[in-house]
């Protein structure tokens, strides 16, 4: 018997050694306490077999020394291992300092017993035929057990606290640790009251010392597992269902039985009730599907999303499989309300211009079969609207236009918001009725609170022909269509024709041309002599014109109202005011005494600090100012008016006389004449001939000659064609005179020999 625990004890000392070196290699953090407590085991159990094997009394209590000393290492190493897997902390420094000095009073005590021999001896017995020296227990040996017994016992306690106050899914993992620790110390406590010569109890804590190896690094607990998943499945919002191989429902959580109306958890009849509820899934026998099954429609629409898996075991067999359904509904109403919110405008809750021009494109790509129209509706004069009666009513107007698109827009079209006051339609053109319209356009009037406003719309209208256009080209050309009648107040509808088409590509043709045609200087003056009652002539104003390599001589109509609207007029007014320059120079050097007068443009005052820049060339080319005459019109004057004023001011004070062109044209020049800084009225024979009183034209003209006189301005008047209108005009008091009754504008080296023949 002695020999057959000696060779169990060592097969379990190696069993050990060898958890703790495959311990050594694991990645959890109790390993640390675990090598430890295995290590600790090793010393009781060394000794135990050193008392077995011994048969002379000093060996076997040197194996006694090594056992109890053991012991205490191995009870601190247990009580450090029970903090750490228990996951608990001291209370206080003061248990621990105490447990510390009861430990190394009993080494210490240990130490001196080979002289005092208070803690114990050994005695000689027969066992097996052989001598055994069995243990003789004295007080110092009292001493140790109580330690050791107090210590262990509050182990077990901690283990026993730990497992009650845990939930039950995690008792397993104490209980087993807690029943193998009360086993071993039972064991040896009926070694020691038995007083039984081979201490077997040994062989206890070795299978103790391999459970914990074994629980805590490798062990999984699979009741655990169970009860954790079958927690979570059965807490999930979602509905959840598991199926078995045969594809028959074994198991669902509740929201999965309300979901499908399972009665008496018949959970067989969970797949007949959520086809009948959703539809036959179809993909079902796929090892991974999902899918979105709706429910109802419109704003009560329930969206729920179906995912289903396959579980396969280790040799990729399937074992059954499980169904998840999710109510999405409001997951998916808040993405359907933002993306509502990224493609209609806040205001008016129509499309916004990049939907509603996606939105065209698709339905023009699936559609190309039809003919369809592109309008673009534009509020005349909204600005004035919104200063008038207030942004609320401007909002107001633009709300009951998306009401006028609602009720007039078929089904079949489109239509948004495209800009602060524009709007976009495109609509199949059998669907689209122009009187219909036209009638609402017309008659379209704004009521808010007490306030009330006849609101004039136009309408340009693009037929869709070159369907691979960009939309935002399309719109372009039915906004051209509508600038044609943007300033008529009984016609509201304006279609793009092949003749605005020309007007478009002539534009586009002519302004890539502009800066190579100023280079080579193909761009020229024109002057048209001015002559003064005496018949002499004092200066001339220089005209644009432009000879074409190609489209040869362009009269100013064709090109100058082009610059205007895209604003590239600035360009050709630099390059004008430069050509007089030189030309005035040039005068000067022959002692020729003339001024020459030249255009500004509304445009110019945008992009350019005019009275620099024309004070910057006339120093530049050293003329006297008053020679280089500065042309205004009263469309100059009819927005930043200050400012304008100011430049004109600063003109004058250099020397500068400035002109204003076409007086008697507009409809402000009067209320306008008495502030604005100029020298010279131009006026334009032409109103003259819109009236068949010629009586009444004299009246106007003679007043308005007079006016000049008395607001201390010279006149002049162009358009002058015959004779008779010279002396008529001569006799009012008029003193300069243009027109072709002189000559019509002339290159300069035509104006040369007009100038040498006038004068012979």
């Amino acid at each position: 018997m002695r020999y057959a625990f000696a060779g169990l004890f060592i097969v379990m000392i190696f069993a050990l050694l060898a958890c703790m070196s495959v311990a050594r290699r694991s990645y959890r953090k109790i390993k640390g306490a675990v090598l430890m407590l295995l290590g600790m085991l090793i010393p009781p159990m060394l000794g135990n077999l050193i008392i077995i094997l011994s048969t002379v009394k000093i060996p076997a209590t040197i194996g006694c020394y090594v056992y109890f000393i053991g012991m205490d290492a191995f009870i601190m190493a247990l009580l450090h291992f029970t903090f750490e897997y228990c996951m608990i902390k001291w209370p206080s420094n003061i248990p621990r300092y105490l447990v510390y000095t009861l430990i190394t009073l009993d080494v210490v005590q240990y130490a001196l017993n080979p002289i005092f021999g208070q803690a114990f001896d050994t005695e000689a017995i027969q066992v097996d035929g052989r001598n055994y020296h069995r243990l003789l227990p004295y007080a110092g040996q009292t001493y140790h057990r109580l330690v050791v017994y107090g210590i262990f016992i509050t182990i077990l306690l901690i283990f026993l606290i730990k497992m009650i106050r845990s939930a039950r899914v995690y008792m397993e993992r104490y209980f087993v640790i807690l029943i193998t620790m009360v086993m071993t110390g039972v064991w040896q406590s009926y070694y020691i009251f038995s007083r039984t010569p081979v201490e077997k109890s040994m062989a206890g804590y070795g299978i103790f010392g391999l459970l914990i190896f074994y629980f805590t690094l490798y062990y999984r607990p699979l009741t655990l597992l169970d009860r954790l998943l079958a927690n979570m499945a059965s807490d999930m919002p979602d509905a959840i269902y598991f199926y078995d191989v045969f594809g028959r429902c074994i198991w669902a959580n509740d929201p999965a039985i309300r979901l499908a109306g399972i009665k008496d958890e018949r959970y067989d009849s969970a797949t007949e009730l959520l086809q009948k509820k959703f539809g036959d899934p179809g993909n079902y026998k796929d090892p991974e599907w999902s899918c979105t099954k709706i429910l109802g429609h419109g704003a009560d629409a329930q969206y729920y999303y179906h995912f289903k898996r396959t579980v396969t075991d280790d040799r990729g067999k399937a074992t059954g499989d499980f169904l998840t359904i999710r109510d999405i509904t409001a997951e998916q109403r808040i993405l359907q309300q933002e993306r509502y919110n990224a493609t209609h405008d806040r205001l008016t809750d129509l499309f916004t211009k990049e939907f509603l021009f996606e939105s065209i494109r698709r339905k023009l790509n699936e559609n190309p079969e039809k003919d369809y129209l592109i309008i673009y509706i534009d509020i005349q004069n909204f600005k004035l609207v919104n200063d008038i009666f207030g942004t609320s009513f401007g909002d107001e107007t633009l709300k009951q236009i998306a009401e006028l698109l609602r009720k007039q827009v078929p089904d079949s079209g489109l239509f948004g918001r495209i800009g602060g006051d524009t709007f976009g339609v495109c609509i199949p053109k059998e669907d689209f009725h122009e009187k219909e319209l036209d009638k609402e356009l017309i008659n379209f009037t704004v009521s808010h609170g007490n306030k009330e406003h006849q609101v004039v719309l136009h309408a340009g209208i693009y037929e869709v022909v070159e369907k691979d256009l960009d939309i935002s080209f399309m719109f372009d050309r039915a906004l051209l269509a509508m600038v044609t009648i943007e300033e008529e107040y009984q016609t509201h509808i304006a279609y793009y024709d092949e003749k605005i088409r020309k007007e478009v590509l002539w534009a586009q043709h002519i302004s890539a041309q502009l800066k190579d045609a100023l280079r080579k200087r193909n761009v020229v003056p024109y002057l048209q002599p001015i002559v003064n009652t005496d018949g002499k002539i004092v200066g001339a104003e220089a005209l644009a014109r432009w000879i074409h390599p190609q489209d040869g001589f362009l009269p100013p109509s064709t090109f100058i109202p082009v610059f205007e609207k895209n604003g590239m007029i600035v360009e050709i007014d630099r390059y004008m005011w430069r050509c007089a320059c030189e030309i005035l120079a040039d005068w000067k050097k022959n002692g020729r005494d003339l001024f020459i007068s030249v255009n500004i443009s509304p445009k110019d005052f945008y992009f350019m600090d005019v009275a620099e820049e024309i004070k910057a060339l006339v120093k530049e080319y050293d003329i006297d100012p008053v020679k280089f005459r500065i042309e205004i019109t009263e469309t100059v004057m009819m927005t930043d008016i200050d400012s304008r004023m100011k430049v004109l001011d600063e003109l004058r004070q250099a020397g500068f006389v400035v002109e204003m062109d076409d007086f008697g044209s507009g409809f402000s020049s009067l209320s306008l004449l008495k502030d604005m800084p100029v020298d010279v009225l131009k006026i334009d024979m032409k109103f003259l001939k819109a009236t068949a009183d010629d009586d009444k034209a004299k009246t106007i003209l003679q007043n308005i000659l007079n006016l000049s006189d008395d607001l201390g301005m010279f006149s002049l008047t162009e358009g002058v064609e015959t004779k008779t209108q010279l002396e008529m005009l001569s006799k009012m008091g008029c003193k300069l005179f243009q027109g072709f009754y002189f000559a019509k504008p002339l290159p300069l080296n035509e104006f040369d020999s007009f100038l040498a023949s006038w004068g012979a």
